[in-house]
C-alpha cells in the first residue's frame, strides 16, 4: 500500500463508487465532491475516449468545468489504453489529488478497472517476446475462424478468464489466451496471484440500491434521452472513423448498433430497441460481476444525492470540508 501521509487525518477510507450503469451513482459521486471539496476519479473504459460523449453518458461539461475531473477524455478513439494504463493512472491522479489536499472520489462501473485498482491487478501486461508470438497466433486464429471460435477456445482453456471477459472484447481474449500459452499459468491465476499485492490505497466501494425494474426502466429512458441529444450523429462519426472500427471503443454499447442502421439494412426503432436491450444486458452482466469481485460492497440506501453522499462520508470517516 502507498504511504496514506496526512490524508488519514481527514477520512478513513477513499470512497469508490460502482455499480451498473443508470444506477445514480454520478450523482452521488459528484454531490460527495462538491459537498467535500472532492475530484473525481473516473473508473468507465469508456470516458476515457475523446469525443464518446452522449453514449457514454458523461458527466456535462458544466459538472466537468465544477468539479475536476480525472482519467476522462484523455485518448482518442482507436487508441489502446489497458487495464494496467487504468491501475497505473489511477494511482498517479489520487496521488495528486490527495497532494493538494482534497478527497479524490473514484466513480465508474466498469468492474475491472474496480478490481485492478483494488488488488493491484496487472491482467497480464507483459510484453515479452513469447507473448507477442501467442498474440499472433491467435489472432490468426482470429482472422481465419472469428471471433466466436477464439472465444470458445478461451472457455475451455479458461472458464473463470471467459466468464470476466466479454466475447466482444477481442484484444483482451487474445490476451488471455496468449498468456496462458507464454507462460503456462491462465490469466485467472495470474490475477489471482496478482491480488496479493493488495489495494494501492485505503479503499471502502459503495453502490447505489436500485431496484432491478426500476433500472431497467431508467435505462430505457436514458437511451431515449441519448437520441434527443444527438447519439445517432455521435455514433456516425465513430463509424466513418477507420481507428475506430475493431477497436475496444467501438464495442461500446450505443454505437456498434447503429451500423446496420447506417448500411440501410435496419430502421431506427430497430436500432434503439436493440440499444436499449443491450444496455439492460450490460447492466446485468455488471451486477454479476459486482457480485463475484470479492469485495466487500457497502449499499448507498436510495433518497436523495445529497443523503447519498452523507451516508459515504459518514462510512468514510470524512471529517474536514475544504
Amino acid at each position: 500500500m502507498i504511504d496514506p501521509g496526512p490524508y488519514l487525518e481527514k477520512y478513513a477510507y477513499i470512497p469508490i463508487v460502482t455499480g451498473p450503469t443508470a444506477s445514480g451513482k454520478s450523482a452521488a459521486a459528484l454531490e460527495l465532491c462538491r459537498r467535500f471539496g472532492g475530484e473525481l476519479v473516473s473508473a468507465d473504459s469508456m470516458q476515457i475516449y475523446k469525443g464518446l460523449d452522449i453514449g457514454t453518458a458523461k458527466d456535462s461539461p458544466e459538472e466537468r468545468a465544477e468539479i475536476a475531473h480525472h482519467l476522462t477524455d484523455i485518448i482518442e478513439p482507436g487508441e489502446d489504453f489497458s487495464v494496467f494504463d487504468f491501475v497505473n493512472r489511477a494511482k498517479e491522479a489520487i496521488s495528486d489529488i490527495l497532494s493538494r489536499g482534497k478527497l479524490p472520489v473514484v466513480c465508474g462501473g466498469t468492474g475491472q478497472y474496480i478490481s485492478a485498482l483494488m488488488f493491484g491487478i496487472d491482467y497480464g501486461e507483459e510484453d515479452d517476446q513469447e507473448t507477442r508470438e501467442a498474440e499472433e497466433y491467435y489472432y490468426g486464429i482470429l482472422e481465419k475462424e472469428g471471433k466466436d471460435s477464439l472465444y470458445k477456445l478461451l472457455e475451455e482453456s479458461d472458464p473463470e478468464a471467459a466468464e470476466a471477459i466479454h466475447p466482444n472484447n477481442v484484444r483482451r481474449v487474445v490476451r488471455a489466451l496468449a498468456v496462458r500459452k507464454a507462460t503456462g499459468v491462465s490469466f485467472s491465476e495470474k490475477n489471482k496471484r496478482s491480488k496479493l499485492e493488495g489495494p494501492a490505497f485505503n479503499f471502502k466501494v459503495f453502490m447505489p440500491d436500485v431496484d432491478r425494474a426500476v433500472l431497467y426502466d431508467r435505462i430505457n429512458r436514458r437511451v431515449e434521452i441519448m437520441i434527443d441529444r444527438g447519439l445517432e450523429d455521435e455514433a456516425r462519426k465513430l463509424c466513418q472513423n477507420p481507428r475506430a472500427k475493431g477497436t475496444t471503443c467501438f464495442q461500446a454499447i450505443g454505437y456498434k448498433e447503429f451500423e446496420k442502421y447506417f448500411e440501410g439494412s435496419e430502421d431506427i426503432s430497430e436500432t434503439i430497441y436493440k440499444i436499449k436491450l443491450g444496455s439492460r444486458h450490460y447492466a446485468k452482466r455488471q451486477l454479476t460481476w459486482f457480485r463475484h469481485m470479492g469485495i466487500d460492497i457497502e449499499t448507498i440506501p436510495s433518497g436523495s444525492a445529497e443523503a447519498q453522499s452523507e451516508f459515504i462520508a459518514d462510512r468514510c470517516r470524512i471529517s474536514k470540508i475544504n
